[in-house]
């Protein structure tokens, strides 16, 4: 069985077919997806995936692809697992796409295309939001009235859920104890902290949009809600204008004033860039701020991830981030931060500190295999 994995964004779709038997990975390409290149269209970047799957000779037609598994970012409160896509699901994808706007109308977009170039297969939708199913109402519960939540579904959902419960697992394998308390902390140009006890999520830091919790590459993460008040009142911001900047022109980017790339803004700071510098400083506070938060939700700390972009390469925001939970007798091995070795704490340790790479196609094609 040949399983292909689809995984759309803003601006790239990244497929990967696998077999079906051993998840080995047979072909992967990460396609751009912007006015400029070839593929300006997630549906113009899926035909192009189309090609290449072809190409690759390690399928003989595109019937050989039996199932099909999306990358969905918002499921609300129904979807718990993945499920096969049909039109009322689609609907309901439409639904949560007022509280995931930049995530669900492009999933939903590549879900639509690719069920026309495989229209054989079975397609299924894995949810950001599913790992956090297991989340007790007092970490999920905002305290607004109670008919928003029943009547609305405004709660705390939590996202990146996919690539959290991957290095979870890994990592509690790595430990050797099924019921270990675990802090997994994705960074990347979105950012997540969560607290998980044996696999389950406890408690998350992104809420009822991607935007609340940590800073992010251009998203603010949590401020006084009473900003927005202020800005719409006394500045005569628009509520879309203000969307913007919180989601946009924010986080790293607004910070650094040189870019939401955490690559870019270290460059600088070894140039002395006081901005740069003053930026690292800020994310790698509250990134520690955020963990300590997690902390309490589980009543200890066997073990912190860093995983993705941010996590899995910059030394020296673990290293800055560790140095402020020194508190809690967490110390990091230099040597080992540096060159990003799988373990990294030191061995007088209280807590093990893992760098593990995310493999989020992976997770969900063992998902959608049964």
């Amino acid at each position: 069985m040949k399983i292909l994995v689809i995984n759309a964004g803003s601006s790239s779709l990244k497929y990967e077919l696998f077999d079906g038997k051993n998840f080995s990975s047979l072909t992967e390409n990460l396609i751009e997806v912007n006015k400029k290149s070839k593929t300006p269209t997630i549906e113009l970047a899926l035909k192009s995936a189309m090609k290449e799957l072809i190409a690759s000779r390690k399928i003989s037609s595109l019937n050989d692809i039996e199932r099909v598994g999306h990358r969905v970012v918002h499921g609300g409160e129904k979807y718990s697992k993945p499920t096969e896509i049909d039109k009322k699901l689609i609907e309901e994808i439409k639904k949560l796409s007022s509280i995931a706007p930049l995530h669900n109308p492009i999933n939903l977009e590549a879900i639509l295309a690719c069920k026309k170039y495989l229209p054989n297969a079975k397609h299924y939708a894995v949810f950001d939001t599913s790992f956090y199913s297991t989340t007790p109402e007092k970490a999920f519960l905002y305290a607004i009235p109670r008919e928003l939540h029943e009547k609305h579904g405004i709660r705390k959902y939590g996202f990146q859920g996919i690539s959290h419960k991957f290095v979870t697992e890994k990592a509690l394998k790595i430990l050797g104890n099924k019921k270990a308390k675990i802090i997994s902390c994705h960074l990347g140009n979105g950012v997540s902290i969560t607290a998980s006890i044996g696999g389950k999520a406890m408690d998350t830091t992104m809420g009822f949009t991607p935007l609340e919790g940590m800073i992010m590459g251009t998203r603010c993460g949590s401020i006084d809600p009473a900003i927005t008040f202020y800005l719409s009142k006394s500045l005569k911001l628009s509520l879309e204008k203000i969307e913007e900047i919180y989601l946009k022109k924010s986080g790293l980017l607004a910070l650094s004033e040189i870019s939401w790339d955490m690559r870019e803004i270290y460059k600088k700071s070894l140039k002395k860039d006081k901005k740069a510098i003053s930026t690292i400083e800020i994310f790698s506070y509250h990134l520690a701020k955020h963990i300590a938060e997690m902390s309490a939700s589980i009543k200890g700390i066997d073990a912190i991830i860093f995983t993705a972009g941010i996590g899995e390469n910059a030394f020296y925001i673990r290293e800055k981030t560790i140095d402020n939970l020194s508190h809690f007798g967490i110390s990091l091995d230099k040597k080992a931060n540096r060159l990003s070795k799988e373990i990294i704490s030191s061995k007088t340790s209280k807590s093990k500190i893992l760098v593990i790479k995310t493999d989020e196609e992976l997770q969900i094609a063992k998902e959608i295999s049964n």
